[in-house]
C-alpha cells in the first residue's frame, strides 16, 4: 500500500539516535525503529529520532517495543496504549506507511526498518498523540444512542428478532481508532464537513438498528453534498480497519436509503 500523507507541521528536523546497550547489541537480532517526534511545546520542528531494540528482549507486537524505548532509552517519548489487545483502539498509529493498531502488529511483519508516525493528516499533540478533538465531536453529531418516540415496554427491554439483530454485525465492532478515517484522501481534504468512513459506518450502526425509531431524521442529516457523499470508494478504510469491517459498504448501505426514500 502507498504510503499515506505525513501528519500536519511536519517540517523534518535533525534527529536523535538512540543506540542499545553494548551488552544487548552484541548477543541479539537488532532492529531499528526510525520514530516521529514532535513537541509542540518546545518550537522545534518534527523529527525523526532512531532507536535499536534487541528483538530477542522485545515484546513480539510494535507496542512492546516503544513500551520499552520509553522504558529504557527515552521516558519523553508520548504515545497512547491502554488494553494490548485490539480492542479499544487507543494506540492507533501509521506503522511502515500504514494505519494500524502498535499492539496487534507484530514487529516482524514488518520488513528492515520500522517507520511510526501518528495517523495521517491530523494534528499532533505530541508524538504519537493525535489531536481527536474534531473527530470525537464528529461522532457526537450523529448522535450515537438509540432514539425512540414510543414508550419502553413496562419493565422489558426493547427487543429484536435475531435477524435484525444479525444486521449489526460487521457494524457494533468499530473500535474508534480513526485508522480508516485517517487512510482516507477525501477526509484529508474535507475533514471540516466531510463525516469520514468511521462515523459514517457508526451512523449506520444506528440506521440499521431495528428499534431505533428516528431513520428520517438521521437520513436528514446526513443528506448533505459533503457529510456523505465525498466517499469515492477507493477501499483504503476497509483496507486497514484492524477490526476487518467494511466502513465503504455501510457509506453504500445509507447513499442507498437516502435514494429509496427519494423514489
Amino acid at each position: 500500500m502507498a504510503e499515506f500523507a505525513l501528519p500536519k507541521n511536519s517540517k523534518i528536523g535533525k534527529g536523535i539516535h538512540h543506540p542499545a546497550p553494548t551488552a544487548s547489541a552484541e548477543k541479539g537480532r537488532m532492529r531499528k525503529f526510525k520514530v516521529y517526534r514532535y513537541d509542540p511545546d518546545s518550537g522545534e520542528n518534527p523529527r525523526y529520532d532512531t532507536f535499536e531494540l534487541n528483538l530477542d528482549e522485545t515484546g513480539p507486537m510494535v507496542l512492546d517495543a516503544l513500551i520499552k524505548m520509553k522504558s529504557e532509552q527515552d521516558s519523553s517519548l508520548t504515545f497512547r496504549r491502554s488494553c494490548r489487545e485490539g480492542i479499544c483502539g487507543s494506540c492507533s498509529m501509521n506503522i511502515d506507511g500504514r494505519n494500524g493498531l502498535a499492539c496487534t502488529t507484530a514487529i516482524e511483519d514488518v520488513k528492515g526498518e520500522v517507520r511510526i508516525t501518528p495517523l495521517p493528516h491530523m494534528d499532533v499533540v505530541k508524538d504519537l498523540v493525535p489531536d481527536f478533538t474534531h473527530f470525537y465531536a464528529q461522532y457526537s453529531s450523529i448522535k450515537p444512542w438509540l432514539q425512540t418516540v414510543s414508550p419502553p415496554p413496562s419493565g422489558k427491554e426493547r427487543l429484536q428478532s435475531p435477524d435484525d439483530r444479525n444486521k449489526l454485525d460487521g457494524l457494533y465492532e468499530c473500535i474508534l481508532c480513526a485508522c480508516c478515517s485517517t487512510s482516507c484522501p477525501s477526509y484529508w481534504w474535507n475533514s471540516d464537513k466531510f463525516l469520514g468512513p468511521a462515523i459514517l459506518l457508526q451512523a449506520y450502526r444506528w440506521l440499521a438498528d431495528s428499534r431505533d425509531e428516528m431513520t428520517g431524521e438521521r437520513l436528514d442529516e446526513l443528506e448533505d453534498p459533503f457529510r456523505l457523499y465525498r466517499c469515492h470508494t477507493i477501499m483504503n478504510c476497509a483496507n486497514v480497519c484492524p477490526k476487518g469491517l467494511n466502513p465503504a459498504k455501510a457509506i453504500a448501505e445509507i447513499k442507498k436509503m437516502e435514494a429509496e426514500r427519494i423514489v
